[in-house]
């Protein structure tokens, strides 16, 4: 089923920097012996039942990146061997994500459910061979004679049933002559491995249930044991690449090929999953986040699925470039999130636009100002990057600062607006508080500055340095805007901790979503699109909401802030 050559390449991120791993010594090793006519071709192979997440990205940056390297090939293949927890509102998102993270699978676009005859001739193959059989146990009967870590299983009394009524039984059960439960076709292995997976393990059962591609043609449906390596074997996949909780399985994946005839054997090989702090990675858990309407669904800017990342306006190349930094290990092990959100800054700072915008704000007004003036003051829209030009910014009398960057009294530490301080206002003048209002409660409502005509853009001939400056937005002039500042979902390191019998819910953060309804923006953001990025001056990355998006009139979602811990920490 190969065809054509892996010819498209992510762009952007820290792709070009592939270190060496113990996967790509055997993958070395295979081609040095010439193993699989000296092919490399992998594929992804999600089941389409939920939505991608990080852990799901290395996985694919993995595949992809590994046939790219070594100019293979790789499939996107959907394991829906579960019509149960099957949809194709799952298939199409999960073809959106792999897409939206840079990597094409080109023609090579396959279903478990295209081989289900296949699959089926193959088990008839097992039975014929005395390898495969029917059983009549239910699932507790089975649980029970399969023993446990210390002590072996015994044979069912379906065991030694004939060739001949094993295959009526099986094309019965096809027929859907049975109910569910009621028989299921199992391996003939050894019921007192040390290996729990080899103790006879289901291949097929019962389900009168609808596909969502074959609809009602099958009566039963392969597991996933069974299925995995017969499709990695019809598609000549040459390395099969699994997360770990697979390594225990790999003597069934390999012992299903090895007894069957004329058929290509690929390597399984397994490596750690990702495991992010703050996060919960179970499918399951997600689901139940969004049933219970925890979060808003699947896409939620807090989710760590895929289409929730691109919601908030995180680029994919950022999460190529994580994915790429952590590397693939033999053990599992938690990988911090501030390594995540420092390659998300690093990515962001090279592209991202510098606007201003005043999340909480409080009026300034600027007493020896004009007050029928307005002037256009250059700003520039990135330092990193020479090419990204610049822009004018109205200024007048009246602007907005942050509550925040003023205090009647202020610790010595503090370098914005105090009484009779002298402070910078970015990319316009120096200023100094002369007075301020309060209302009834005591709140500050307006704040008195007197300017210095002489520093037009922030800075002073006279050699006179201040140490604060400030960001602010003309009041005349300001969009107002809505702005949703996200934090981390979960206020415990591991939520997923299966150690802890707490339910992982009561970890949910109670601040994991602040919106702020009244910020106020530079005018140009009204001319903003769905889902682009800026740097909100001193604030962080924000990305316009691609599904709340009004012209004119967007919402922003803080991708992440400015402070960069982790960086921090790899400096020391």
């Amino acid at each position: 089923m190969s065809a054509g050559k892996n010819t498209a390449a992510p762009t952007g991120g820290n792709d070009s920097h592939k270190p060496s791993n113990f996967i790509k010594n055997i993958i070395d090793e295979d081609l040095k012996n010439g193993k699989n006519d000296s092919r490399v071709h992998t594929r992804f192979p999600p089941e389409p039942n939920g939505y991608l997440h990080i852990g799901h990205a290395k996985s694919i940056c993995l595949n992809f990146g590994l046939a790219q390297e070594y100019n293979g090939l790789c499939n996107l293949r959907f394991d829906d061997t579960n019509p149960v927890k099957e949809e194709d509102e799952y298939v199409n998102a999960i073809i959106e994500d792999v897409k939206w993270l840079g990597f094409d699978w080109q023609e090579r676009l396959y279903f478990a459910s295209d081989y289900f005859e296949k699959m089926y001739e193959f088990a008839i193959e097992l039975i014929k061979k005395g390898k495969a059989y029917v059983e009549d146990l239910n699932a507790e009967e089975i649980r029970q004679y399969r023993g446990t870590l210390t002590k072996p299983g015994k044979a069912s009394p379906s065991r030694n049933r004939n060739i001949a009524e094993n295959l009526d039984l099986f094309e019965r059960m096809r027929k859907g002559e049975f109910p569910d439960g009621a028989k299921v076709l199992r391996a003939k292995i050894d019921m007192s491995s040390g290996n729990m997976n080899m103790r006879d393990p289901v291949m097929y059962r019962i389900l009168h249930a609808s596909h969502h591609r074959t609809g009602d043609k099958w009566a039963i449906y392969p597991m996933y044991d069974w299925a995995h390596g017969l499709e990695d074997s019809i598609e000549s996949i040459t390395h099969s690449i699994c997360t770990l909780e697979f390594e225990d399985h790999r003597p069934l994946y390999d012992w299903f090929l090895d007894n069957l005839e004329d058929v290509h054997h690929p390597r399984q090989i397994e490596f750690a999953r990702l495991n992010l702090t703050y996060t919960v990675m179970s499918k399951r858990k997600l689901l139940r986040l969004v049933a219970e309407k925890h979060v808003s669904g699947w896409d939620d800017p807090r989710m760590p699925t895929i289409a929730g990342m691109r919601r908030r306006g995180i680029p994919p190349a950022a999460i190529r470039d994580f994915c790429n930094r952590i590397g693939v290990a033999k053990a599992d092990s938690m990988v911090d999130r501030a390594m995540f959100d420092s390659c998300i800054r690093e990515e962001l700072n090279k592209k991202a636009q510098r606007v201003m915008v005043v999340l909480d704000p409080v009026k300034v007004v600027i007493t020896n100002y004009p007050e029928d003036k307005v002037e256009d003051l250059p700003a520039e829209n990135n330092p990193e990057d020479e090419n990204a030009g610049s822009r004018m910014l109205p200024f007048s009398r009246e602007i907005y600062i942050e509550r925040e960057d003023f205090r009647e009294e202020a610790p010595k530490k503090f370098f914005r607006m105090v009484p009779g301080r002298e402070v910078r206002l970015k990319h316009a003048y120096y200023v100094k508080c002369t007075d301020f209002v309060k209302d009834e409660t005591g709140e500050i409502t307006e704040i008195h500055y007197e300017y210095d005509p002489a520093t037009r853009g922030g800075w002073s001939d006279d050699g006179r340095k201040v140490k604060g400056t400030l960001h602010w937005v003309s009041a005349m002039h300001a969009l107002d805007i809505e702005v949703r500042l996200y934090d981390h979902l979960f206020s415990k390191e591991n939520p997923d901790d299966s150690r802890d019998e707490t339910d992982f819910i009561e970890y949910l953060n109670p601040k994991s979503l602040v919106a702020l309804k009244n910020c106020k923006a530079e005018p140009g953001l009204r001319e903003c699109k769905q889902g682009e990025r800026f740097q909100f001056l001193r604030k962080g990355y924000f990305c316009s909401d691609n599904l709340d998006f009004t012209a004119g009139k967007p919402v922003f979602n803080r991708i992440v802030a400015l402070r960069d811990t982790w960086k921090k920490m790899q400096q020391k």
